[in-house]
């Protein structure tokens, strides 16, 4: 049975970045169109019954899947677009209300904690005076300090001392900044894995290894990625994560400790470069597929429902 060519669209304001790119080229592989638009250009028409996006002036029809990928600063919107494709039945390859709740760090911790995610002794207060208790619930110095609004690496600073992060935690709260207060996992040295989830597997994991002397090890600062085999447990925790977060496609970020798998953070607009460098697997290919099943199922069912109320 020949497929019909559908048109897949991409949410992303640059249309340059590696991951949107490879998205586009399988698309295309696939004989399928893609098409790509900045959501912050889109204009949201809210009407009942008649729910409709237009993009520079012209309104968009035709749509069969959409790929968002949403940039932190832009997460509101972003949401709200992707929000009113779901009202205009377009599936999705990310939710809205599985991309609001991942971006917000406090409720993604609390998320995991309930649904028995390990993770790193972790600490939010609102501008506390007590930072002494503060520090001690997560075990004492070294501990890291994150800001709640932080991306990529960026806010996140390792107090060495008792000393520093009191200091720190105090300079922070002074600036009305938002922190959570960390455990310190020292015998992670540095690294940390990333297990990408599609659907209910772990499509490719690759280990982070922070620069020397850095303890961060984001890409975005230099850290270096390697193929990594995940242990059962590990591969677990990854999906538990993701299912927890109700993200279908997910970048589950992990420490590996003395007592197991901690999840530190689950990115539901992860990168396609770093973990196709270090797996040397077709990750864009697999995105791809996972969101033509979509749309076909989508079809199917519209198809069904369209027959069921001719034969009534």
């Amino acid at each position: 049975m020949q497929h019909k060519q559908l048109k897949i669209a991409i949410l992303s304001r640059n249309r340059s970045l590696y991951s949107t790119k490879r998205l586009v080229e399988s698309i295309e592989n696939k004989g399928h169109e893609a098409v790509i638009f900045d959501h912050l250009k889109c204009d949201i028409v809210i009407e009942q019954d008649h729910p409709a996006i237009f993009y520079k002036g012209e309104k968009l029809t035709g749509i069969d899947a959409v790929i968002p990928r949403i940039g932190a600063s832009v997460t509101f919107y972003g949401a709200a677009v992707v929000r009113q494709f779901e009202m205009m039945g377009v599936p999705t390859a990310v939710e809205s209300q599985a991309l609001v709740r991942s971006r917000d760090k406090l409720r993604s911790l609390q998320i995991l904690a309930r649904s028995n995610v390990g993770m790193p002794k972790t600490v939010f207060t609102n501008y506390s005076k007590e930072v002494k208790k503060i520090i001690d619930s997560v075990g004492g110095a070294p501990l890291i300090v994150k800001l709640l609004e932080g991306t990529q690496g960026y806010g996140v600073v390792l107090a060495p001392t008792r000393k520093a992060a009191e200091s720190m935690i105090e300079a922070f709260h002074s600036m009305k900044a938002r922190v959570i207060v960390q455990e310190f996992i020292e015998e992670a040295k540095g690294a940390d894995i990333r297990a990408f989830v599609i659907g209910n597997k772990v499509v490719g994991a690759m280990k982070r290894q922070g620069m020397e002397g850095e303890f961060r090890s984001n890409l975005h600062q230099g850290g270096k990625g390697r193929l990594v085999k995940l242990s059962k447990k590990e591969r677990e925790i990854a999906l538990t994560a993701a299912k927890a977060m109700g993200l279908s496609i997910a970048g589950v970020d992990m420490l590996q400790s003395e007592r197991g798998p901690l999840v530190l953070e689950v990115n539901s607009s992860p990168g396609l470069e770093g973990i196709e460098k270090a797996t040397n697997k077709d990750i864009a290919s697999e995105v791809v597929n996972f969101v033509i099943k979509l749309a076909e199922t989508k079809k199917m069912k519209n198809s069904t429902r369209r027959k069921i109320k001719s034969d009534a």
